[in-house]
């Protein structure tokens, strides 16, 4: 209940909006339980964002699942799932995109990038795939951040299909 009540408020009004008592109002408990599951309401926002890049992390896996075995394919359902659940709920991209969490952030970036380059099914990576995997990584994190912050306009269908479109030239470019 705290979690969804830091999520509800960090959501919408940002990090200034994320006290241990507008917490505690939001999710109608007392403040003795925050401070038995939290030490400070960066803790809290830790778990907030944890439990966001999971149900991220959910989407993606479910989308890449059902895709097809094609490059264009599994590209395109991944671009889209990951632009898509930040266009479901708004707040999904303030909570993930903040900067309270960037060692958080930081560290699923890793795990990202590092399951790209297992999902290869190369033994001895060559620092060529290590390169593109870290390039495709921050490409994607920058996309979905300008996407969260409204910049790159609002069709979704535009976006994701020139995305595909540079990420498909690039790997053809490594051929």
């Amino acid at each position: 209940m705290l979690v969804q009540a830091g999520f509800r408020l960090f959501g919408a009004d940002g990090e200034a909006a994320l006290t241990v008592r507008a917490v505690c109002r939001e999710a109608e408990l007392h403040t003795r339980y925050f401070y038995e599951s939290f030490a400070d309401t960066g803790a809290l926002l830790a778990a907030v964002y944890d439990q966001q890049a999971a149900a991220l992390g959910d989407v993606l896996a479910g989308a890449l699942a059902t895709a097809g075995l094609g490059p264009e394919s599994r590209v395109r359902a991944g671009i889209r799932s990951v632009l898509r659940f930040i266009s479901d709920d708004p707040r999904r991209g303030r909570v993930l995109f903040a900067d309270t969490v960037s060692t958080r952030r930081r560290e699923a970036e890793t795990a990202l990038l590092e399951s790209l380059i297992a999902s290869s099914g190369a033994r001895s990576p060559s620092l060529s795939m290590r390169v593109a995997a870290t390039m495709f990584t921050g490409a994607m994190t920058e996309l979905a951040r300008q996407w969260a912050d409204g910049r790159l306009g609002d069709d979704l269908d535009a976006v994701v299909d020139s995305a595909v479109e540079l990420s498909l030239a690039l790997q053809s470019t490594r051929r």
